[in-house]
């Protein structure tokens, strides 16, 4: 029953934003002489609010999916747009709902467009780091560390390609892809062969993976890992294990799981360097005390699009980027593809370059 309320709660709110919304753009039609059809404007308004959930009820509806993740852009940066606008209106001399209620349209336009190159021209970041060498027989390597793939429909088969080839340029010895592999169902992943462009990626000890939390909500993970094998890719599901006499790599479960094993099962009995992925960064304290040397995550996209990643920095320890705490390295990326919308503003889609030193 509390299930039941909260989530009435969360859509009468999300109604009555939804609706402000679409009183705002009222306004602005109504100025500009556009608004003719009030029963279909607002009959089409509430079907691309709620077409996540439309949706979700057939395969058919496929289409629906699609432009629910178009609205998560246009009500998020729609609403402040819209506040903003009334603020304007009601705060200054500025009266003209014409004039503002256009310029708040063209805004929102280019923001769109920003958005989505910033979402789809990903940025190669470097980083080089320093781990005591123990008994590694290697004097240095190269990963490439990449997170939040989410491929499907949006996160396609081209913007695949793109990483490929990126990686490939970097020439690694090893690439990690740190969880949110597909975005949900694999079933995109098959239907457009990107295991044919997966499996281009080279690198001299192979390419591991781990779940995030969207291949749980998926429910198909025993599918997605038999795919990943079909693209090369090993999925490491809790395992630690030893790449020659180089280093340990070792893969956690995302904590959706909630039998996962904890990182003290997982921890290796040799002296070699020690990394860890994992694709929450819930829990950074753990591995420090652990003798981890470079800890790997994704999964916050960096909040995505502003000012979201106000919120993820205020939930996690680190939201974004590399930091030493303790003597283990921490690396949390934005992400190479993106969740909803196929945009970003205030983030961008990356992979990151890892010279690893071993003194």
């Amino acid at each position: 029953m509390p299930k039941v309320i909260a989530g009435l709660l969360l859509i009468s709110v999300y109604s009555a934003l939804t609706f402000y919304l679409g009183w705002g753009v009222k306004q602005w039609l109504v100025a500009m002489g556009w608004f003719r059809y009030p029963v279909l404007f607002w009959l089409i308004l509430c079907i691309v609010a709620f077409s996540i959930m439309i949706g979700r009820l057939h395969e058919s509806l496929r289409f629906f999916s699609v432009i629910s993740n178009y609205w998560m852009f246009i009500f998020e940066y729609g609403f402040l747009l819209c506040l903003a606008a009334q603020l304007i209106i009601w705060l200054t001399p500025f009266k003209s709902v014409q004039i503002i209620g256009s310029i708040a349209v063209a805004v929102l336009f280019v923001l769109s467009l920003i958005g989505s190159y910033l979402a789809y021209s990903p940025v190669v970041r470097h980083l080089e780091i320093t781990i005591a060498k123990k008994d590694s027989e290697l004097h240095s390597m190269r990963a490439v560390v990449a997170s939040d793939f989410h491929l499907g429909v949006l996160s396609h088969k081209r913007h695949l390609q793109r990483f490929v080839s990126l990686a490939n340029e970097a020439q690694p010895d090893i690439v990690l892809l740190a969880g949110d592999i597909v975005d949900d169902d694999p079933r995109w992943f098959v239907q457009e062969g990107m295991a044919d462009v997966m499996k281009q990626l080279k690198a001299t000890y192979g390419t591991y993976g781990i779940l995030g939390n969207h291949e749980y909500y998926g429910k198909k993970i025993p599918e997605f890992i038999k795919e990943m094998e079909n693209a090369n890719v090993k999925i490491l599901l809790d395992e630690t294990i030893r790449i020659e006499d180089a280093f340990i790599l070792t893969g956690q479960e995302d904590r959706t799981n909630k039998e996962r094993k904890p990182l003290e099962d997982l921890k290796p009995s040799d002296n070699l360097p020690w990394l860890v992925m994992n694709h929450t960064p819930d829990d950074l304290l753990t591995p420090s005390k652990m003798g981890v040397d470079l800890h790997m995550s994704g999964h916050t996209h960096k909040g995505q699009l502003w000012p979201n990643q106000f919120i993820t920095a205020r939930v996690f320890e680190m939201d974004y980027g590399y930091k030493l705490k303790d003597h283990m390295h921490t690396l949390v990326s934005s992400g190479y593809g993106f969740w909803g919308p196929p945009m970003r503003i205030g983030s961008r889609s990356e992979l990151w370059v890892v010279d690893i030193k071993f003194q």
